[in-house]
């Protein structure tokens, strides 16, 4: 990492990307319950927080569109669609990135060793810094999960949890913020 770049993640130059928790998907995924409650806590307190959250969904009319607790949590976004299995080949996401100021980029979803690792490198290659929250990540067995993690690893991303990172962008306790984002932990 750069020597002048901040260690932590900040509200003011990251955002929030979700990729393809999709109907189709998810029932081959391993621990789907656990990783869709991961993610709708990161959403929810990406939005307490005001961090901009993107969504994507990998063809759409072949594997459903988002699962419900995701879709309830991200409100009335509009998925990015996408046949690339990056999300960087999302037409118009690439822009919107941009167009946020986003410089640091927190990356959950499925499948870890296929859409989610091919965006986090297409990311990295880009010029941003790449988080992944790693609890919030899976494919559909635990061996490619974690070669998946292993190479966004190697390649550069930096691995994160979800209550790691909210707690890192809250950067203080006693607030209201505080309050709100600690029932989404509990």
């Amino acid at each position: 990492m750069e020597p002048n770049l901040p260690r932590r993640l900040r509200r003011d130059r990251t955002a929030l990307l979700v990729v393809d928790f999709q109907e189709r998907l998810l029932p081959a995924i391993h621990d789907p319950e656990s990783v869709v409650a991961a993610a709708v806590q990161l959403i929810r307190g990406a939005r307490e927080l005001d961090v901009p959250v993107l969504l994507t969904e990998q063809y759409p009319r072949g594997l459903g569109p988002t699962v419900e607790p995701v879709r309830t949590a991200v409100g009335a976004l509009t998925a990015f669609e996408k046949t690339a299995f990056s999300a960087w080949g999302a037409a118009g996401l690439p822009e919107r990135l941009r167009d946020l100021g986003a410089a640091d980029i927190l990356l959950c979803g499925i499948e870890a060793h296929v859409c989610v690792c091919q965006t986090a490198l297409d990311l990295l290659d880009a010029g941003f810094r790449v988080f992944v929250a790693e609890d919030a990540v899976s494919s559909r067995t635990r061996a490619n999960r974690t070669i998946g993690l292993d190479r966004m690893r190697q390649a550069g991303a930096l691995p994160v949890s979800v209550e790691m990172v909210l707690f890192e962008l809250l950067t203080r306790a006693g607030t209201e913020e505080f309050k709100r984002v600690l029932k989404l932990v509990k």
